[in-house]
């Protein structure tokens, strides 16, 4: 409990100190926003620096490398694939934002090649997971207990799990401080998990407590990331965190909910990220099936809510409330299973 108390900590602090001296390196370079014309008026927005999601990375990459049980010799078989995967994600995003603030191309990579790189890393980390004898093709069903056994259908249900999910987290990241704030309650919620099941003696799926130990400081070490993020996020945002920043937050989310086994619990922890991709899913076929018509005035449904005359503020305080009260569900739902 120490080390994810301690990991919180450091991680906000590094990510603080940080944050200046990044937004006034990605100035320099001209790293900024491009905003998309077909949106809401953002045009205030044009310029401002992207690329914040390096901040809370390296908050989070120091603390999973630090703070980690260090008495536990199995504790690089959970850090190392947590932090590949939200690299890796980042990676993808990396590259989007790199496209869009030197080429000053709203669309950066193409969807395509955004999927071949997502595809890397789902198959990759789905097949690790299938292989790996602490995590195998298992899932804990929160609830009601038990474990649903995919077998070798594990690895291509997961792999679109994990794009979905990475994507998600992509499509939520359109107001200031709306990702960010989302991720942390979210994160918060896996932290007390985490710590919950790191305590018991007996856990669900015969998983180590070490592996919820050291996914909790991972989690921990989320949560002070973003907190400092939003320092520098928050309305009026001096900085965003681009495709680098929400792959990485989907990445992250999505590798402790299948390190633990529990990928069923992201329907309530990451909601609303899920809702802004299934309003986009849901209006894209309606309009094709309607000929035009739409069910939202903008998509995702972030953007319908600002388009009826909500203020970023209010949304993303609407979103945390939602997000806090399905946490709160998940937990119960872990307490539940024994």
């Amino acid at each position: 409990m120490y080390r994810m108390m301690a990991a919180m900590v450091i991680s906000l602090l590094i990510s603080l100190a940080t944050g200046p001296r990044l937004i006034r390196f990605l100035r320099k370079l001209h790293f900024g926003q491009t905003i998309y014309e077909l949106g809401p008026s953002h045009q205030q927005k044009q310029g401002t620096p992207v690329m914040g999601g390096l901040m809370m990375a390296a908050g989070l990459l120091t603390v999973s490398l630090l703070c980690h049980p260090a008495k536990w010799n199995g504790a690089w078989d959970t850090v190392i694939p947590l932090l590949a995967v939200s690299f890796l994600s980042m990676g993808v995003g990396f590259a989007d934002d790199y496209i869009k603030a030197v080429k000053k191309r709203h669309d950066g990579l193409s969807p395509w090649q955004k999927i071949l790189g997502q595809m890397v890393m789902a198959v990759g980390f789905s097949i690790y997971c299938y292989v790996n004898p602490t995590i195998g093709s298992r899932i804990i069903i929160p609830f009601i207990g038990g474990e649903l056994n995919l077998g070798v259908f594990y690895i291509p249900v997961m792999t679109l799990v994990a794009l979905f999910i990475v994507n998600s987290s992509n499509l939520q990241d359109g107001l200031d401080g709306l990702l960010g704030t989302v991720s942390v309650v979210s994160s918060s919620g896996w932290l007390v998990i985490c710590a919950i099941l790191s305590l018991l003696p007996s856990l669900p799926g015969g998983l180590s407590p070490d592996t919820y130990a050291v996914t909790g400081v991972f989690a921990a070490g989320l949560v002070g990331a973003c907190v400092g993020f939003l320092r520098y996020n928050r309305y009026p945002a001096k900085i965003f965190m681009g495709d680098t920043g929400s792959m990485f937050l989907g990445g992250a989310t999505l590798a402790m909910s299948m390190v633990t086994r529990l990928p069923i619990l992201l329907l309530f922890t990451f909601f609303c990220p899920i809702m802004s991709s299934v309003s986009v899913i849901l209006q894209r076929y309606y309009f094709k099936l309607t000929h035009g018509k739409r069910i939202f005035l903008m998509s995702p449904i972030h953007h319908h809510f600002e388009k009826k005359g909500y203020s970023e503020t209010q949304i993303v305080s609407m979103y945390a409330g939602i997000t806090t009260i399905l946490s709160l569900m998940a937990v119960l739902g872990v307490c539940m299973i024994r």
